[in-house]
Formats: structure tokens, sequence, C-alpha cells
């Protein structure tokens, strides 16, 4: 079973963010890194880039596929996760800690409210 963090909130498209005051560190979950595979590429954005809910932000890529990740929330990517150019299976090993994705500097906070959270999300899971 996907492991599902009572401090993140998820979207359908199995994106997780971890709010951090105003700042949202951003990743897919462990179920999307399950379903995806071992990942040997990952395309991080731009740092400065202005992002909006949903927006496609990056690429994962494994041995089976490529996919886009969008961003959970809106704002300003002000981190990205470097470690990942060169170690991006970091994301199977450890996708909610070292394995994030990057940050957003939030234009609203309260958006953090209107994604799913984790007894929401684990039914999204169950259903899939």
């Amino acid at each position: 079973m996907a492991e599902i963090r009572e401090e993140c909130r998820y979207t359908k498209t199995h994106e997780w963010a971890r709010l951090e005051e105003d700042i949202a560190v951003c990743g897919i979950d462990d179920y999307a890194q399950s379903q995806t595979g071992e990942l040997v590429f990952v395309e991080l954005p731009e740092v400065g880039d202005e992002v909006k809910a949903g927006d496609d932000v990056c690429v994962i890529e494994s041995v089976k596929s490529a996919s886009d990740v969008y961003t959970p929330v809106s704002g300003t990517i002000v981190e990205v996760n470097d470690a990942l150019i060169d170690t991006p299976n970091l994301v199977n090993e450890s996708c909610y800690d070292d394995g994030w994705l990057f940050k957003v500097q939030m234009d609203d906070v309260s958006e953090f409210d209107d994604l799913l959270a984790a007894d929401e999300y684990a039914k999204e899971v169950d259903e899939a």
C-alpha cells in the first residue's frame, strides 16, 4: 500500500505539497513513484518561474515512460532539488523527504486547503 502522509495535501494527479510557512514543498507521491518505476531522469522547473496550480512544471522519466508533473499550488518557484539531476531515483527511495522536486512561494496560502487531505486522497488511491 502507498505511503500517505498526514502533513501533506494531495492532487488527483498524484502530486503532494507540504506547507512550510508560505512555501509549499512539492513532489510526486508514493503511489505515483511506484507506478512510474525507477526514475532515470528528472527535468526540473527554473527558479523564478511563475506557476499556476495545475500547470505542468517538470518531467519525470523512468525506464517505462515519461510523465508530466503538475504544480499543486500557484506562486513562484523558489528552489529546485538539484540532487535529482545526478540521482533521480531519490524520488523512488524517499519521495517525501530527499526526493522532493521543487518549492513554491505561494501567492495565496489558503490554496493549500483546496488540496485533498490525506484521508480524502487515500480514497482516491483505493479507487485507482
